[in-house]
């Protein structure tokens, strides 16, 4: 065999032991595939490539039998372009990082796009469904009383005083929901005693939790103090009320608590609807979002945007709203920060 060939040979396999061994370790390092993953591996490659080069034409040059002088001119022509390929490396793993960041950033603004759409679709399917119900109510009340066929006239004036309402209630409710999407919540903070805002909602809820045949009750445990716009904040806990209210049957009850966990103020309501399925829980602050049958008002039928907005409310004031599965129903749970 030629020393030239002999050479090739030895600088071939050598390069290719170096290039095997740096792959498997790119391989291991884009295992599980993240921006700081691939930028790593974009700086490894072009230091592999460099160091299988080098061991290549180093061992070639040993096998060609160079003296002691030149085989370390060749290393060290080999050590110089070491430092130029970890810098070329660590150029390029920056921009493969940054472009990876703008496209990982760039799809996740995508998806939210197509989940907004996605609920824009489903709220506009289910406001045409929910408005459809009283506008063709009111047409028929309409057109009976024009042609002198309703049975009693001042009951159907009623029922349309009663469907206008429900129209007028819907609107309200999809402007309500359209000022939180624009920020235009929570703008009038100050410090409001939960305690009395909780106990004047509870009370003016009694006639209808009476004529409900549910019992109401409220808790405090001692002044509790929260900086909010207390206007939005009687929203919310209206809305919470009068959804544990609407889903609870006759004889069951109602509790509403207030109190401090942790620093954060707690507004809690226990209803008695008798439990939602655990995969569904995560849904009920979707606007329009139903889901079973439990959660169904009775003798009515909203838009579906009170959770909706209860949540986009509470989100302006820096908190948060849950629901779990507690007792003998839901309890739904406002935290909000120190005042």
């Amino acid at each position: 065999m030629g020393a030239e060939l002999q050479a090739v040979l030895v600088s071939a396999g050598v390069a290719t032991l170096v290039g095997g061994a740096g792959a498997v370790i790119v391989l291991l390092l884009t295992r599980e595939p993240s921006v700081r993953t691939v930028a790593r591996a974009a700086l490894a490659a072009p230091v592999i490539v460099v160091l299988a080069v080098a061991a290549g034409i180093y061992a070639s040059a040993r096998a060609m039998l160079l003296s002691e002088h030149d085989s370390r001119l060749v290393l060290l022509g080999l050590l110089a372009a070491f430092p130029v390929a970890l810098v070329t490396g660590w150029i390029i793993a920056r921009h493969v990082q940054d472009l990876g960041r703008t496209l990982a950033e760039a799809e996740s603004a995508r998806r939210r796009e197509l989940e907004v759409e996605e609920r824009r679709r489903e709220l506009v399917a289910w406001l045409s469904h929910d408005l459809r119900t009283p506008l063709a109510g009111i047409g028929a009340l309409a057109e009976a009383l024009e042609d002198g066929v309703a049975d009693d006239p001042a009951d159907a004036f009623a029922r349309l005083r009663h469907e206008v309402g429900r129209m007028s209630d819907m609107v309200d409710d999809l402007l309500d929901l359209s000022r939180i999407h624009a920020g235009d919540v929570a703008r009038h903070r100050q410090p409001v005693s939960l305690s009395d805002l909780v106990s004047d909602v509870v009370a003016s809820a009694q006639p209808v939790a009476a004529a409900s045949g549910v019992a109401l009750s409220g808790t405090t445990g001692g002044p509790v103090v929260a900086s909010v716009d207390a206007r939005e904040l009687t929203r919310v806990v209206e809305n919470l009320v009068s959804n544990a209210l609407r889903h609870t049957p006759a004889g069951g009850s109602v509790q509403v608590s207030v109190g401090e966990c942790d620093g954060r103020r707690i507004v809690a309501v226990q209803d008695g609807c008798g439990g939602i399925p655990e995969e569904l829980l995560p849904r009920l602050f979707e606007p329009a979002f139903r889901g079973t049958a439990a959660r169904t008002p009775r003798g009515s039928e909203g838009a579906g945007l009170g959770l909706a907005i209860v949540n986009g409310i509470i989100a302006a004031h820096g908190g948060s709203v849950s629901v779990r599965n507690h007792g003998a129903g839901c309890r739904f749970e406002v935290s909000l920060p120190d005042a």
